[in-house]
């Protein structure tokens, strides 16, 4: 959800401030009636093939950076794949070349046999895909071959921030769409999921942000990679108090990605904001653009920063973190492939990748 840009006037900055923290508390409650209302309509049939409707057998693991509990799904019990009665066909007839019962006894995913990922990203996002996958097949070799992404798109309406009402209707559409996506994407039977926005640019302070987040996590039985705990993973993996962050957010986007950061314990010494107005024309900040505010206003020496952290999905910043951290001596941690790191490690996968920064090539 970071890439949701409002370039709101400046006459009314410090209004918009005031009224995403006066209802940034009610977004639970909020989500908890979408989730409701959800479980209580009619069930069609895509819905009863999405929604699990009884225990899945499975394995239950400790989340190394979490904590927590992790259910990984088993995708490959029999009957896998299912056989139509007319078992296979010949020509359009059955033929006795393949023993059913061996074809069905439960075989794994072809492209995607160690971890399959629902990734839901905004319906405007071109970028946070195109990154993980080519992070994927260029490590294939190196141990994340078989690992896959299964994506659904998030559709929400253009924001409107000119009052709390206006604020309520956006979120409650925004919520609605979550939901949407997450049924989409248990079509395709994925064992954990990737958050591909982070809630701090429309709500304010960790708190309301991860009770909103606990009620996503509701919709299904599965654990959920989100940025702002993917972040804090990262960032106490270096050590780091000291940050700077860079992202694509306006004014009050940033304000509130600040304030979630220290709210996690971080110093924030010092921020970037592209301020673009359009979500989906994030992806066309330039690379050398990047670059520039990270060398010549984050990574100075009177900033004395222990790492940076790249907020927005749709900016794209691998490559550049791969460029530049050489240069400046502390890590960019950058929140496509942070996900991706947060996802791997606490749904078991231990593989380290190059390409992608130094935090999966040393964590």
């Amino acid at each position: 959800m970071r890439d949701m840009v409002v370039a709101s006037p400046s006459s009314h900055e410090t209004g918009l401030v005031t009224r995403r923290s006066a209802i940034a508390c009610g977004a639970a409650a909020v989500f908890g009636a979408a989730v409701a209302s959800r479980s209580q309509a009619s069930s069609g049939a895509w819905q009863n093939s999405a929604q699990p409707v009884a225990p899945r057998s499975g394995e239950t693991i400790t989340g190394p950076l979490s904590g927590r509990p992790v259910f990984i799904p088993n995708v490959n019990g029999p009957p896998m794949p299912t056989i139509s009665p007319t078992g296979p066909l010949y020509n359009g007839k059955p033929t006795p070349l393949f023993d059913v019962a061996q074809l069905t006894a439960g075989h794994p995913d072809a492209c995607n046999h160690r971890r399959r990922f629902g990734l839901l990203t905004p319906a405007t996002n071109t970028t946070m895909e195109s990154e993980l996958w080519n992070i994927l097949v260029r490590n294939r070799d190196n141990g994340l071959d078989g690992v896959g992404l299964h994506t659904s798109p998030v559709l929400t309406p253009k924001p409107d921030m000119s009052s709390p009402e206006a604020i309520e209707q956006f979120r409650q559409h925004f919520l609605g769409g979550v939901a949407n996506a997450v049924n989409s994407a248990l079509l395709a039977s994925p064992q954990y999921f990737i958050m591909g926005m982070s809630l701090e640019h429309i709500i304010t302070g960790i708190q309301p942000i991860r009770e909103t987040a606990t009620q996503i996590e509701k919709l299904s039985d599965l654990s959920w990679a989100t940025w702002h705990d993917a972040a804090k993973a990262g960032l106490d993996r270096y050590r780091a108090k000291r940050i700077g962050l860079i992202a694509p957010f306006e004014r009050t986007g940033i304000e509130s990605a600040s304030k979630m950061f220290r709210d996690l314990g971080f110093d924030v010494v010092a921020t970037f904001g592209f301020a673009c107005g359009h979500t989906q024309h994030i992806a066309h900040i330039p690379n050398e653009a990047k670059e520039r505010a990270v060398l010549e206003l984050l990574a100075t020496k009177d900033n004395r920063l222990d790492a940076i952290v790249q907020c927005g999905t749709n900016m794209s910043m691998v490559s550049i973190a791969e460029a530049l951290e050489p240069k400046i001596g502390i890590p960019i941690l950058c929140i496509n492939a942070t996900l991706l790191w947060y996802a791997l490690r606490e749904s078991g996968i231990t593989a380290r990748a190059n390409h992608a920064g130094r935090l999966l090539r040393e964590f």
